[in-house]
């Protein structure tokens, strides 16, 4: 069966629903964003959580204005907005949006915020992404593709850091960090100090094996990286926001985290004992970790991810071809 491309012209990258489900005659057709609704949830603190179509967006409310992380898709900024004003804490504006990485699902909405007066801010590989657009996908030979186009102006972000940047808002210290390589090469993990709350993007997420935009600079390196320092710096009783799923504890990051060094320290075995990657599917190297496979990164698919982490994007071997790299394809059947 041949590889299936997924081309998303209008709103590149969305949630892994709403990507399984573009491979459906039904999901041709615009996503109705009339029918999706926003749940806000506090979290702690200062700090909520909102969860729509696309990625988890934190929102720090109170009387300095609200903060967001990442915006999920233009036509949901009203319910967005109606969903921040629901909470009764602060009949202020937005006044600032950090996107935690360039994929629509989490900053396709940064126009319509921006057109109300919010400030965008993101890391500079960010802004890159954004402006030239991307084909995002799993590395060389792989079989998750998607077209995400340059966005307009007006969703770019006109303030952009390198390594991270510091915003007293609240009553609080929100710290914004850079993790290179990682989901991308232009991830930002945010931290809001008083309340311990962690938004981890899509370095972390709960609907089983992570998707790596290898094509855009990430890495399974960068993803532990990541993982292992936050773990690190922030408290134990921070409570995490992910990418995409319910909220979590740091206990629960550390065991994602445990499970991408195991993965990827079975598919390093396996590089070292010679084995391609067509012979690494064949012989179900990720079999151990099943529970994690899912309709939209399955084990083949994260096994894609892993092998171009450790070989493809370190340039030790050919661009891999059909036959020995794309084993059995990424369907959404």
């Amino acid at each position: 069966m041949r590889r299936i491309f997924l081309f998303v012209a209008a709103m590149g990258l969305a949630s892994a629903a709403t990507l399984i489900a573009t491979c459906t005659a039904r999901a041709q057709q615009p996503q109705d964003f009339s029918k999706v609704e926003i749940k806000i949830t506090k979290v702690s603190g200062s700090v909520y959580m909102l969860q729509g179509s696309g990625g988890n967006i934190a929102a720090s409310l109170g009387d300095d204005g609200i903060f967001l992380v990442d915006t999920e898709y233009a036509p949901l900024a009203p319910k967005i907005q109606a969903a921040l004003a629901g909470a009764g804490i602060t009949n202020k504006p937005v006044r600032f949006v950090v996107d935690t990485h360039f994929h629509a699902d989490h900053s396709n909405g940064n126009a319509a915020f921006a057109a109300a007066g919010a400030t965008i801010l993101a890391n500079e590989n960010l802004r890159k992404r954004l402006e030239e657009g991307s084909t995002i996908g799993n590395g060389p030979g792989g079989s998750i593709s998607v077209k995400q186009p340059p966005q307009p102006k007006e969703a770019l972000p006109i303030v952009t850091y390198g390594d991270g940047v510091n915003i007293f808002l609240n009553g609080e210290k929100i710290e914004v960090q850079h993790m290179p390589a990682a989901h991308t090469d232009g991830d930002s993990v945010v931290f809001f100090s008083t309340s311990k709350v962690l938004h981890m993007g899509d370095i972390f997420v709960r609907y089983g094996f992570p998707f790596i935009d290898v094509n855009d600079g990430g890495s399974v390196q960068g993803m532990i990286a990541a993982c292992d320092k936050a773990l690190a710096e922030f408290p134990p009783d921070t409570q995490v926001i992910p990418g995409h799923g319910a909220l979590a504890t740091m206990d629960e990051l550390r065991a994602y985290d445990q499970m991408l060094k195991d993965t990827t320290a079975a598919v390093q075995k396996a590089l070292m004992d010679g084995k391609t990657l067509a012979q690494m599917k064949e012989e179900k190297v990720l079999a151990p970790w099943q529970k994690y496979s899912g309709t939209f990164v399955n084990s083949d698919a994260f096994l894609e991810e892993l092998f171009n982490s450790l070989v493809a994007r370190k340039g030790k071997e050919k661009v891999l071809g059909e036959t020995e790299a794309a084993g059995k394809p990424f369907t959404c059947s």
